[in-house]
């Protein structure tokens, strides 16, 4: 059984991140609680993004942070990563399965209730549901869902889910009680003064919101 706490999971935004940098941002976020971090840079060569994930690698190590690379299986397999995420257009899952191996953790996106009863749970491993609100770290994103789509969606998963999409520490009770396990953010942390301290209200608010 594959071992992940998708609770609190920060997506690395190189432009956001660019005055602190991906690793130091994923560091002051770690500290504050973060359970899971993806890398995420869809303008780089593989190379670079080997470069950064192994950084990130060293730093999480010995720590229950999972660390996740978006899209490029090239480089997960490269850095060693706990796992690979991949959108519906990237690649088919059953082929990022066979290419990453049975060990490592694959996250799916999924932006429909279709998309969601189609998964295959002896091959995907959780799934990243949205985008719940508009936001402006993927101009190219579907449709929001809102918070009802998101309730829809997560109850047709057969695997865990994390919801995703303009979200932030105010929005936590809300995405908890529509029954997904986790929220992913990108600009309520990354790009931040004190991304630590951002983290740490998140981090509380799913606490609060769990007791």
């Amino acid at each position: 059984m594959k071992s992940f706490d998708l609770s609190l999971y920060l997506v690395l935004d190189p432009v956001l991140c660019a005055d602190i940098g991906m690793v130091e941002t994923a560091r002051a976020a770690f500290a504050g609680g973060a359970t899971i971090v993806q890398l995420r840079d869809k303008d780089t060569s593989t190379a670079a993004m080997i470069e950064t994930g192994l950084a990130l690698k060293q730093m999480l190590a010995g720590s229950n942070a999972r660390l996740i690379v978006n899209d490029n299986v090239e480089a997960a397999i490269a850095i060693g990563a706990d796992g690979l995420h991949i959108g519906q257009e990237d690649m088919d899952a059953h082929e990022a399965r066979r290419m990453i191996g049975p060990d490592m953790i694959l996250g799916l996106s999924v932006e429909t209730e279709a998309l969601a009863s189609a998964i295959d749970a002896g091959i995907v491993d959780y799934a990243g549901v949205g985008p719940v609100f508009a936001t402006q770290t993927k101009p190219d994103h579907k449709q929001p869902i809102g918070l009802d789509g998101l309730a829809g969606i997560v109850k047709l998963c057969p695997v865990p889910t994390v919801a995703i999409g303009g979200l932030k520490a105010e929005h936590t009770a809300a995405v908890l009680a529509a029954g997904a396990d986790g929220l992913a953010v990108v600009s309520a942390i990354c790009g931040t003064p004190d991304p630590a301290a951002a983290t740490v209200l998140i981090a509380q608010a799913i606490r609060e919101a769990r007791k």
